[in-house]
Parts: C-alpha cells; structure tokens; sequence
C-alpha cells in the first residue's frame, strides 16, 4: 500500500476514533434513556463482586432491553476501540497492549461515573468492556 492510502486511512481512524469517543461518552455519562438519575436524586452505586450483577441479569426477569442494553451493549460498546485504535497508533498493534488499554479506559470511566454519581462503579463492566476491546 502507497503512503497516500495509508495516511488517508489513519485520517479517517482519526475521525472515526473521536467520533467513537463523542458517542461512548454521550451514551455513558449524558443518555436520559440509559436510567440516569437527576443531580438531587444521584448516590453513590458499585458492585466489585465479580459477576455479581451478570448473573443477576441472567437470572433476574429484567427484559430482553436491560439484558441487551448491560451484558452486550457493555462489550458491543468497547469492540471499536480494539478495531480503530491499531490503525492511527501504530504502536497499539498489540493483542495484550490494546486488552490493557481497553482495561484502562474501561476503569477510567468506571471511576468518573462513581466520583460523579452518573452510572454505577461496577467490575462487572471492566470484565465486559475489556473483553469488547479485545
């Protein structure tokens, strides 16, 4: 491949990648319809039980939507990130470098939706999210 092409496909991971970032933050910390809580009504909410609230999701009667939203939305979620990061960094080419960065990122999120009352801190997620960047 001729560096036109290469460099013209890292411009458009560019894009791609930042628009990525604008949605997962959208959806994670701003989406009335994902169950967000007024300012007034936010507490503090976290589970570090791994597996914990999977298996209360399997077993639970919640509906096809909250099943689908939390177990596959969390993995469905990160998938982008494994896909677009390797082509504008070339040195995020790596398997286990790209599973630590998805980790990474994963846990960062989880840490500002606990600060900020937005979400749950749940372990749950990084498994989930990790796996999606993967």
């Amino acid at each position: 491949m001729n560096r036109e092409i290469k460099n013209k496909i890292k411009k458009a991971g560019m894009v791609a990648f930042l628009l990525y970032i604008a949605a997962l933050i959208y959806f994670l910390f701003f989406s009335e319809s994902y169950g967000r809580a007024g300012f007034a009504e936010r507490e503090y909410h976290y589970n570090v039980v791994p597996f914990r609230e999977i298996k209360r999701f399997w077993r639970e009667q919640l509906g096809v939507f909250a099943v689908v939203t939390n177990l596959l939305g969390n993995v469905v979620g990160f998938v982008p990130f494994g896909f677009i990061l390797p082509l504008i960094v070339r040195r995020a080419r790596g398997f286990f470098l790209i599973t630590l960065l998805g980790f990474a990122l994963s846990l960062f999120v989880e840490v500002v939706q606990l600060i900020t009352k937005v979400g749950c801190f749940d372990v749950d997620d990084l498994i989930l999210n990790t796996l999606g960047a993967a």
